[in-house]
């Protein structure tokens, strides 16, 4: 009998290990992850590349860190990547998640209040992103919180005393952002600052002063006004810095900087308990037996892989449908609950035209001088003001979500700053609801596009070696402009001849028209394909290979200038690519004449040796070894003789352009 009896211990023992073993990772936590992904529509890196949704199991995907057993996930930690999207709601559903790490990405959106349901959350780290909005008191319900970083980002309003509920909260950095009002941290009493730690839990603390581990604190370069709390007296000097404060001794804004600054409106300390008691006995009770937790846990995985592979299989027939589909676009169900934070301070200084300003100027939009499956672009004309090139959006009001009309908002704001002789001027934009409008208003170059000239090849249409050389010279310092001398770089989404327009002077301008192709990438299947700009040649899409960095830009950059001097398109379905046919002369002073447009008589070789040496290092398969702009443009500025005196010896062609421009 005893014999037996052992027999059946071990045999439930191995049953039980065995179930164990072969549980998975809840397909809550496996949505929060995938909705995660579905909201990042660039990664320059490629680390989501191993990210494959179809996979139930995500133990492996990078960044993702499991329970030993691979039945949760702990942590999702990944830093520096460059990664843009947003943080969806669904995140919360990771729900034993303790460390939740996105540090040093360009993070859009606000931080969800879902997050406030993680409460095994022990580290919080969204700093140095581009995060918008308040700081949702729903933080102050994750009761296990060590560490807090949202700093360098771009949130707004008050600090939640709610915060003050973090009893074990050691670090919290707030510091670089654009809060409001005052540090919430108060006493009824006299408090002893050095005596901070003993007295947190007298009930007559409130906010900060309640956080009885609080180490490290920084709230600098922000917009705090009051006083320091007496409670965190003991914090560095520095940690309160460059805010609206009452200090003399601490180097504050200057007064212009505060005028808008406020005092926090006395805001009500919410419930501490913050989750309702059918949530703790749920996730926390542990009475079940080991035998039924391993049968639900079993039974629970089962259940949502049906509705997984059901979910999948509906996907499916949905995308034999015509219409695009936007990844990241939610149910209708599930739309009515994203909330996505529209900063109304950020346009206030870009026009805003009407639909029927922008209508009458180009002629009821019939004036149509380019087009993509993404766009549309008009030309017109303001009464009183100058010739305007109108880029408009081309998607259904259907599929425009919340994420989309922030993009658009920065977007906006983004071009607005740029300010260069060599880049685009944005006159402003328009956006209207009835009908569906989105778009973006730039000063029109009236000289056409770079590539209109390249290749055309009617008579009379070439351009001269020297007016080449200063059209090389002016994108060159434009570049530099964008890339060295703004905070931060502005990168060209697809830079080649057909973002160069060209004005009366046929001085270039940088035009970013294709940045659209950046957030509607991920919805095409073929990333490849463009339309056609002839019967013969087109332009590739190198979008994906150069992953929108200034160093992409540098290669782009090299095979313009290939195009330029050489008369040929990027790319041609009888040739190929232009890059491969030029390697073997561009190093070879003998043969480096047979890269130049045999339509030019006339050229100079120094120029053409400088050029080559320029393409040569611009295209070097080692993006750590390619130059920067400012190189780029000191060897070409200091190196090239673009004084028309030069050519005028020799090229009848600059003759008859001078004469033109007489």
């Amino acid at each position: 009998m005893k014999l037996l009896f052992t027999w059946f211990l071990i045999s439930t023992l191995t049953l039980t290990l065995s179930l164990l073993a072969s549980a998975t990772v809840p397909p809550n936590e496996v949505w929060g992850l995938t909705s995660f992904r579905e909201s990042v529509y660039e990664d320059p890196y490629l680390v989501l590349s191993n990210w494959n949704t179809l996979d139930t199991d995500p133990c492996d995907w990078f960044g993702v860190f499991c329970t030993m057993s691979g039945d949760h996930v702990l942590k999702l930690n990944i830093s520096g990547a460059s990664l843009k999207g947003f943080l969806s709601q669904e995140l919360g559903q990771i729900t034993y998640l303790e460390e939740l790490i996105l540090h040093g990405n360009n993070l859009l959106g606000t931080i969800p209040k879902e997050l406030g349901v993680l409460r095994s959350l022990k580290v919080l780290d969204l700093g140095k992103n581009q995060l918008s909005g308040p700081i949702p008191p729903e933080i102050g319900n994750l009761t296990l919180l060590v560490n807090i970083n949202l700093q360098s980002n771009g949130l707004t309003g008050r600090l939640p005393p709610e915060l003050g509920n973090l009893r074990y909260l050691q670090e919290l950095r707030l510091d670089r952002n654009r809060l409001q009002g005052s540090v919430p941290a108060g006493s009824s009493s006299i408090f002893d600052s050095n005596m901070h730690e003993m007295y947190a839990s007298k009930a007559n603390l409130t906010g900060f002063c309640r956080s009885p581990k609080l180490k490290v604190a920084d709230f600098s370069y922000n917009f705090l006004v009051g006083s320091i709390p007496r409670c965190l007296e003991y914090l560095p000097r520095s940690s309160f810095q460059g805010n609206c404060l009452q200090s003399k001794d601490l180097k504050q804004r200057p007064s212009i900087q505060c005028a808008g600054a406020s005092p926090a409106k006395s805001q009500p300390v919410t419930n501490p308990n913050h989750l309702p008691a059918e949530y703790e006995s749920k996730h926390h009770g542990t009475s079940k037996p080991v035998w039924l937790l391993t049968l639900e846990i079993v039974s629970g995985a089962m259940v949502g892989s049906l509705f997984l592979i059901a979910g999948l299989t509906a996907c499916l027939k949905c995308n034999k449908k015509g219409s695009i589909i936007i990844p990241w676009k939610k149910s209708a169900s599930q739309k009515d609950h994203t909330t996505v934070y529209i900063d109304p301070e950020m346009l206030k200084d870009v026009t805003r035209y009407s639909r029927q300003e922008l209508e009458v100027a180009c002629e009821d939009f019939s004036n149509i001088i380019g087009s993509s499956p993404d766009s549309v672009v008009y030309k017109g004309n303001i009464k009183g003001g100058p010739e305007i090139a109108v880029i408009s959006v081309s998607i259904k009001e259907q599929h425009w979500t919340g994420y989309l009309e922030l993009y658009f908002q920065r977007e906006v704001a983004d071009l607005a700053r740029l300010s260069h002789e060599n880049t685009g001027k944005l006159l402003g934009y328009c956006r209207e609801s009835t009908p569906f409008t989105r778009m973006l208003v730039f000063e029109y170059a009236s000289n056409g596009t770079l590539y209109d000239h390249l290749h055309c090849y009617e008579e009379g249409c070439q351009f001269s070696w020297t007016r080449r050389m200063k059209i090389v010279i002016g994108i060159a310092r434009g570049l530099k402009y964008l890339h060295t001398e703004i905070e931060p770089p502005f990168t060209i989404s697809e830079l080649n001849s057909s973002a160069v327009y060209l004005t009366e002077e046929f001085s270039p301008k940088l035009v970013d028209f294709e940045s659209w192709k950046t957030i509607l990438e991920r919805s095409e299947k073929n990333s490849g394909s463009v339309g056609s700009q002839g019967a013969v040649c087109v332009l590739p899409n190198s979008l994906e290979a150069r992953h929108l960095d200034t160093k992409g830009n540098i290669y782009a950059f090299g095979v313009l200038l290939l195009e330029i001097i050489s008369g040929r398109p990027p790319y041609c379905k009888d040739k190929g690519y232009l890059v491969d046919w030029a390697k073997e002369y561009l190093e070879m002073p003998e043969v480096m004449s047979y890269v130049v447009d045999p339509e030019l008589k006339h050229f100079r070789y120094d120029d053409l040796n400088v050029i080559c040496e320029v393409i040569t290092l611009c295209i070097n398969p080692d993006t750590t070894a390619r130059p920067s702009m400012r190189e780029i443009c000191s060897m070409l500025e200091s190196r090239i003789d673009t004084s028309i005196s030069v050519e005028l010896k020799s090229s009848s062609l600059a003759w008859a352009e001078l004469a033109l421009l007489a």
